[in-house]
């Protein structure tokens, strides 16, 4: 809750990142480029031409172009950048497409202004907008491309001189032949296309240089990598450079006999910071590593903390991981458990469930938002139990209900208020032998696009006297207001009185939708009632498996792992908005100049 600013920075990141790649089909990129050639030549032809001539030349000078530049956008994708993983033919004419509407435009303006000052203007304004579409290109393509700079300019320059080439043999045939002047505007304007994108270029990387010591092209590239080819061994190395080591706590909760029916393993790492970088896919990881060196089902719900513990890299998952399995070798000693307890005072809710001398505690405040918590009510739970003889704690945030904003510090009050309510409840409860049985369920028709990470619904379910208790984790980022709700309800008709729904806030579904959050809470585009279907399918596949049990507790701190850190992780936020804002600011000065001493030249050419 505290780091509710800086969950924004990193959802509103993302949301950036996403709209990088609204581009249309390669059938529609076609279109528009045909589309945008026909009417170019069709303005040329009005222009130079009369009668029948327009509808010849219309067609002569669309078509041409329109087949030189798809030439042009198939050698630079296909030969010239054929290893660079960015620009595919969709994109290479993509890229034309908005190439050819910058030109466009000019062609307009030179169409009108030519009505009152002659047809040399036209041809003017044709140059003009050609030393623009150089400009936009060698950005664009120093920015995003991967491959040496050499090759950057042959495909910046490549397409706008094929085109400008059918352009200027048809103003040669019906206009005349234009002056050596206008000619050496061809040498003269690649200098300064040259000199705008390097400068605009170096002010933006400025922008990373001087807030993280990277350049923000740098950075730019990294993520486009991940992107587009789902490579996060750049990304994640510029931010292992910006991390710091520090010791990171895991709660384990083991139900088992003679070996382990059931893990609940609550990191205190958050799972971000988006898609699949760093540990964007812990709980998943977890997951299934855990399950196969432990041999039974594992869950990891999302535990108190937010994007400042975010890990940089794959290595220091496995950090994580191979720590937590060599921790793995005890067994459960607390025979009795109390049953499952739930206080609400209408804004918060604390469950709570004690085996022997340890305690199982998870909040939410449902049906309205709740988001990251803080490590500060950790603590104060964890100072609570030792208050009341217990000696070890899982700590939850159930993570499961999105529905607008919520006050922070009158959310955190109440969170203490039902906590202690709650522990006052619980330890005053006999406690019995208790029964476990848990099972996995995986939507195959749900993926990371409908919001289901692939560790799927696990279910836990916990039997103590006459009372059924289950304990749903959905591996996904957060939960539509209300479903929550609708699950508990579901599950009184299989005999589960008592549980909670938690979700893992996976981020692995983060960045990889495009539209406002850049993800879909889990039932915000799935029916409802497939997902109780499916809860339901767990919940009876547990039951069917229940057995005595016994728990134990155990929490392990891991030194030396690598963190992005509140700060840094803030820092990087920031140099999004930093350098889109500079990006602005320098464009419109830097085309400015650009066009007026351009403009100069042809006026006195």
């Amino acid at each position: 809750m505290t780091s509710n600013s800086l969950n924004t920075s990193m959802d509103n990141a993302v949301k950036r990142y996403s709209s990088l790649f609204k581009l249309p089909s390669l059938r529609r990129a076609l279109f528009f480029l045909a589309l945008l050639s026909l009417v170019q030549g069709f303005v040329l032809a009005v222009l130079f031409s009369s009668g029948v001539k327009i509808l010849w030349g219309g067609l002569l000078v669309g078509g041409g172009v329109f087949f030189v530049n798809l030439a042009a956008d198939v050698v630079t994708s296909n030969v010239v950048l054929k290893s660079d993983p960015v620009y595919d033919l969709k994109r290479t004419v993509g890229l034309s497409v908005f190439s050819w509407a910058l030109w466009s435009f000019f062609v307009f303006i030179g169409m009108i202004v030519s009505q009152s000052f002659g047809l040399s203007w036209i041809v003017n304004l044709l140059l003009l907008g050609f030393s623009a579409m150089l400009i936009l290109r060698l950005i664009v393509f120093s920015a995003t491309s991967f491959m040496r700079s050499i090759r950057h300019v042959t495909v910046s320059f490549l397409q706008p001189y094929c085109c400008l080439a059918v352009v200027l043999i048809y103003v040669n045939l019906v206009y005349g032949s234009l002056s050596v002047a206008k000619y050496s505007f061809l040498a003269f304007a690649p200098a300064i296309a040259l000199a705008t994108s390097y400068l605009f270029i170096f002010a933006v990387n400025q922008v990373g240089q001087k807030m993280l010591g990277v350049p923000s092209m740098a950075l730019l590239k990294a993520f486009l990598l991940n992107w587009i080819v789902g490579l996060n061994g750049p990304f994640e190395a510029l931010l292992e450079r910006l991390s710091k080591e520090q010791n990171v706590d895991v709660s384990v909760l083991r139900f088992g006999s003679s070996k382990p029916k059931a893990v609940v393993a609550v990191p205190s790492v958050h799972p971000g910071p988006f898609k699949n970088i760093g540990s964007s896919v812990l709980p998943s990881l977890l997951k299934s590593e855990m399950e196969k060196d432990c041999m039974c089902v594992v869950c990891v719900p999302h535990g108190l903390l937010g994007h400042e513990y975010d890990l940089p890299s794959q290595n220091e998952n496995q950090k994580v991981l191979s720590a937590l399995v060599k921790s793995m070798d005890f067994e459960g000693s607390e025979s009795t458990a109390s049953p499952f307890v739930r206080v609400s005072n209408g804004l918060a809710t604390a469950c709570c469930q004690i085996f022997g001398k340890s305690v199982f505690v998870s909040f939410t405040l449902a049906p309205r938002t709740i988001e990251d918590l803080p490590q500060d009510l950790g603590l104060f739970v964890y100072d609570e139990i030792r208050k009341r003889g217990f000696s070890c704690c899982v700590v939850v945030n159930a993570h499961n209900s999105l529905d607008g904003a919520v006050d922070s510090e009158k959310a955190l009050d109440s969170l203490r208020t039902v906590t202690v309510e709650c522990l006052d409840k619980a330890s005053v409860l006999k406690q019995t032998h208790f029964e476990v049985g848990a099972a996995t369920v995986v939507p195959r028709e749900f993926g990371l696009g409908e919001g289901f990470g692939s560790g799927g619904i696990t279910v836990v379910v916990v039997k103590v006297g006459e009372q059924k208790s289950a304990y749903v984790t959905f591996d996904g980022n957060n939960m539509v207001s209300g479903l929550r709700e609708k699950i508990l309800s579901s599950l009184r008709s299989v005999g589960v009185a008592e549980g909670e729904v938690f979700t893992t806030d996976t981020h692995s579904v983060s960045g990889i939708v495009l539209g406002q959050r850049g993800y879909h809470p889990v039932g915000e585009v799935v029916d409802h009632d497939a997902i109780v279907d499916y809860v339901r399918q767990g919940v009876e596949s547990a039951v069917s498996s229940m057995e005595e049990a016994a728990a134990g507790c155990r929490n392990i701190t891991i030194s030396n792992v690598k963190v992005i850190g509140e700060e840094k992780l803030a820092t990087l936020c920031l140099l999004i908005d930093k350098g889109a804002q500079r990006a602005k600011r320098v464009i419109v000065p830097l085309l400015g100049v650009s066009g007026f001493i351009l403009m100069f030249f042809l006026m006195f050419s």
